[in-house]
């Protein structure tokens, strides 16, 4: 029988980050080193080798990343009812490990969408678990230091991994399925990594076994928890697929083999500056902060828009990561604030599938935007939607004087 889990942060030092929490970060870190490999090129291998448009290329990375985040609300959940986040975990990191190969074999759209499918259904099953597992690792007052080390860690793999698919791409002259067979070795390294590496901690609440949703649960979910899953959603349809990103930079001429450096050059700003702005959240106003991050993504998107070079869109690229590490960060250690403990994973998993429809609905119009009127059409909406999400953003903060600050 499953003895009961108690959380405890009596295993470190006051003001260290658990080591539990370095041994995910690096989880995290391999398992990108793998996605990216593939997903850096993956817009590229559609368009030119198997023929798609830009609409297919919308449609299947919204509907893969949404099926991710809505995946989220059932692992999340399940993790709450076992009292297990470690076991979903593994799962969902193994699943995309094992799904890597199904990228290389494919001759068709069909196997592709089949392959990126699972690899994030993967995702999703381990995606809340695993941010449950780092709050409940983390005392409070350095959640977002964590959340931001983090989403640091993942996000130097999400930079080397397009480093090392243009590497080789170059070196084996525009190779995709290699580079595709080799992306599957650190994916295998991160499963292994999370099994020997990362120790779960106990739950100090009996709740094993009860079903985390229902009626009289959910209604412990308190408002400013739903404003925080309303807010995410509202950020997420400003901000569609990266995949449009690498599709502008070889629009404007940067050659085939280097476009994945337009994620590297994302993603490394993005690594360097989520600890920073992770450590930020601790001591500031959250929705200030939020709010930043929205002006940061309508210069991103204006940069986009008037690109005429790839050396511009690479500017606007990196603004778009400096967005991500003001916000993505905070907004993960804003759920764990506002979600009771034995909740925390279901938290979790309804503020994804909020996010999880908004990046479905963003992308396929980004998609449509894109082959009816131009890169330029789809980068301008995102600013103007993100005026529109500043705008109820600073209503919301003006109105909340019964709420509790953020």
């Amino acid at each position: 029988m499953q003895r009961p889990y108690i959380t405890t942060h009596s295993d470190h030092r006051p003001g260290r980050i658990p080591s539990g929490v370095w041994a995910l970060g690096f989880v995290s870190l391999l398992m990108d080193v793998s996605s990216e490999m593939i997903h850096s090129l993956l817009p590229l291998f559609m368009v030119t080798v198997l023929g798609t448009g830009a609409i297919a290329v919308g449609i299947v990375e919204g509907l893969a990343e949404s099926v991710a985040l809505v995946v989220k609300v059932f692992s999340g959940a399940l993790s709450d009812y076992l009292g297990r986040r470690k076991p979903l975990a593994l799962f969902g990191y193994a699943l995309g490990a094992f799904t890597k190969p199904l990228f290389a074999m494919a001759s068709g759209l069909g196997l592709v969408v089949a392959a990126r499918l699972l690899d994030r259904i993967g995702k999703g099953l381990r995606g809340a678990p695993r941010d449950a597992l780092v709050a409940d690792l983390t005392p409070p007052h350095l959640r977002g230091a964590a959340f931001g080390l983090r989403q640091s860690l993942d996000t130097v793999g999400a930079f080397l991994g397009p480093l090392l698919a243009v590497a080789l791409m170059l070196l084996w002259a525009d190779d995709f399925r290699a580079v595709f067979w080799v992306a599957v070795v650190p994916g295998l390294l991160a499963v292994a990594l999370l099994q020997f590496g990362v120790q779960e901690p106990v739950s100090s609440k009996a709740h094993k076994g009860v079903n985390p949703i229902t009626s009289k649960n959910l209604a412990r979910l308190s408002r400013a928890y739903w404003w925080v899953v309303g807010i995410g959603a509202m950020f997420t349809l400003a901000r569609f697929s990266e995949a449009f990103l690498v599709l502008q930079a070889q629009q404007t001429g940067m050659p085939l083999a280097v476009v994945p450096l337009t994620m590297v050059a994302m993603n490394l700003v993005y690594a360097v500056t989520a600890y920073p702005f992770g450590r930020l959240a601790d001591r500031v106003s959250h929705s200030k902060l939020l709010g930043c991050g929205l002006l940061m993504l309508i210069a991103a998107d204006v940069v986009l828009a008037v690109a005429g070079h790839w050396s511009i869109v690479i500017v606007g690229v990196g603004l778009w990561g400096m967005h991500m590490g003001m916000t993505q960060g905070l907004l993960a250690a804003m759920v764990a604030d506002h979600a009771p403990e034995d909740l925390r994973g279901t938290g979790y998993g309804f503020f994804n599938l909020a996010c999880g429809v908004a990046m479905l609905a963003a992308s396929v119009v980004a998609g449509l935007l894109w082959d009816q009127w131009g890169p330029s059409a789809t980068f301008w909406a995102g600013a103007v939607f993100c005026s529109v999400t500043i705008v109820g953003l600073f209503i919301s903060m003006v109105g909340r004087s019964s709420r509790p600050a953020f």
